[in-house]
């Protein structure tokens, strides 16, 4: 294999890499320095023994996230506020063609489920994203683990239990999700809090991630009331030269909130039975770099 095809086999791939680096650490960065290491082994591997690179490379890209997830575990870092994951654009386009496998996909990159993969282990995140977002079947996780396979199911049992027990339910239709995020910025942005209440479900919540670098509850708020009070306090403090954009992030639509060029928030709702459920605002400027040219 010449090293043009190497490079060429790898790019193909580079995209299946990096969503299940991201789905494993939540960290845009991070997930891109494992891909890059994962490229690094690549070069180096005797490639005529790989009779499939696919798998080969999602094996060594799962072990280096798993790495990387345990250093950040061991490490015991605190983070000031609630913890978002780095928003993550997850425009599919015509790549993933199938409504089905949309929807699997964005449900395994939200940022809900994302939270909630957080307090698995690594090995059981390892197995609950090979298996759930990427559908590899038990024996090539094991393979790819060097686990036997009844100890997969096993991880895999317990961590979609795990997973069911946390995740808040939503919808995953997004043109509703973006027909509602839509009134709900036209209401927020006026002001009008009778309007906002009647978009915010009664026990809605509020996570909003700065880590201590912006303003921004340093504790989850919850009610519509305390939800939307803080919604409409926030829009009449105002932004310098305020403009929104539309992305598609974690699987589904979000606004990017700028202040002149430069990134000042993102957030995206989660949406049931016509109403918000869950608002997520992202304002830690270092998980809104990767977002500066979006």
């Amino acid at each position: 294999m010449t090293t043009d095809t190497a490079t060429d086999v790898f790019e193909e791939h580079r995209p299946v890499l990096l969503g299940v680096a991201y789905r494993m650490l939540g960290r845009v960065a991070d997930a891109e320095d494992v891909v890059q290491e994962a490229w690094l082994r690549w070069t180096a591997a005797d490639r005529s023994e790989v009779s499939e690179p696919r798998g080969y490379l999602v094996r060594i890209t799962t072990r280096l996230a798993i790495d990387r997830l345990r250093q950040l575990k061991a490490r015991g870092e605190t983070y000031v506020g609630p913890w978002l994951p780095e928003p993550y654009a997850t425009d599919f386009g015509d790549t993933v063609p199938d409504t089905a496998e949309r929807a699997v996909l964005a449900d395994s990159v939200s940022l809900a489920v994302l939270v909630v993969l957080e307090s698995l282990s690594p090995l059981e995140r390892a197995v609950f994203v090979l298996r759930e977002a990427f559908g590899y079947p038990y024996a090539d996780i094991a393979a790819m683990l060097d686990r036997a396979e009844p100890a997969v199911r096993q991880l895999a049992g317990r961590a979609r239990k795990h997973v069911e027990e946390r995740r808040p339910r939503y919808e995953v239709d997004p043109v509703q999700r973006r027909d509602l995020t839509e009134r709900f910025l036209a209401a927020a942005a006026e002001g009008d809090l009778e309007g906002l209440m009647s978009l915010l479900a009664p026990d809605v919540r509020l996570v909003g991630d700065s880590g201590g670098k912006s303003k921004a509850p340093l504790r989850v708020l919850e009610s519509a009331d305390k939800v939307g009070r803080f919604l409409v306090g926030v829009t009449q403090k105002g932004v310098p030269d305020l403009s929104f954009r539309f992305l598609e992030l974690n699987g589904g639509p979000a606004v990017l909130v700028l202040s002149g060029d430069k990134p000042d928030s993102v957030f995206q709702l989660d949406i049931l039975d016509g109403h918000i459920q869950s608002v997520y605002i992202i304002r830690n400027p270092d998980k809104l770099r990767s977002l500066s040219e979006a």
